[in-house]
């Protein structure tokens, strides 16, 4: 069965890199959220922080998996944590893609960043990042298997039985850090860490 999806992404950065993720066709476009070019997205941000908020729920209701496109930055960004949060307190499955080493409009690709689920804690402590999946768009074969991961993570979040509940965030507002991410580390392009035997069943 299709799973409607929201792309969560640093839309600066990695918007080329999404739309290639969206151009794979192997989710009907119908089936897509979250992605829209920096055109569009500029003219949300020059409305507010409440527009942007208002978009992503718009945007979210009509999905039941969350696909985060991981690059260099996006565990930094701010908007990119409130919809990770958003989307697990309403039931949204979670799954992680590492984008950094597809080459951008300019032929270039970039550094791995941080696990942008690190830093998002259920109440009993537990970081996201140890329950939902991370895979590598290059060297795991997303063009093939992205429908199978977001396919799998449904299942998983369907299955899931353990604390849902998120830690409040340490600020007022949900989208604003008062500490930084943790500062990505750089690993070869060629060879990217992706943890492929998780301890717990659909933890990676």
């Amino acid at each position: 069965m299709t799973r409607k999806v929201f792309y969560s992404f640093h839309y600066k950065r990695d918007a080329w890199r999404a739309a290639q993720v969206r151009n794979s066709n192997m989710i009907a476009d119908e089936d897509e959220y979250g992605v829209i070019d920096s055109v569009a997205w500029e003219t949300i941000e020059r409305q507010g922080d409440a527009a942007i908020e208002r978009w992503i729920k718009d945007q979210l209701k009509y999905t039941s998996v969350t696909v985060v496109l991981i690059g260099a930055q996006t565990a930094e960004r701010d908007w990119v944590d409130y919809e990770i949060r958003q989307s697990w307190e309403r039931g949204n499955a979670l799954v992680g893609v590492r984008i950094h080493a597809m080459k951008n409009q300019d032929r270039e690709t970039d550094l791995p960043g941080a696990n942008p689920f690190a830093t998002v804690k259920l109440a009993d402590g537990t970081p996201l990042s140890s329950i939902c999946k991370i895979y590598d768009w290059v060297a795991d074969g997303g063009r093939e298997d992205i429908g199978t991961w977001v396919e799998e993570a449904y299942k998983a979040r369907e299955a899931y039985d353990g604390e849902t509940t998120l830690m409040k965030s340490e600020t007022v507002t949900p989208y604003i850090r008062s500490t930084p991410a943790p500062t990505p580390t750089a690993m070869p392009a060629a060879a990217p860490s992706v943890i492929r035997n998780p301890s717990r069943p659909w933890a990676r």
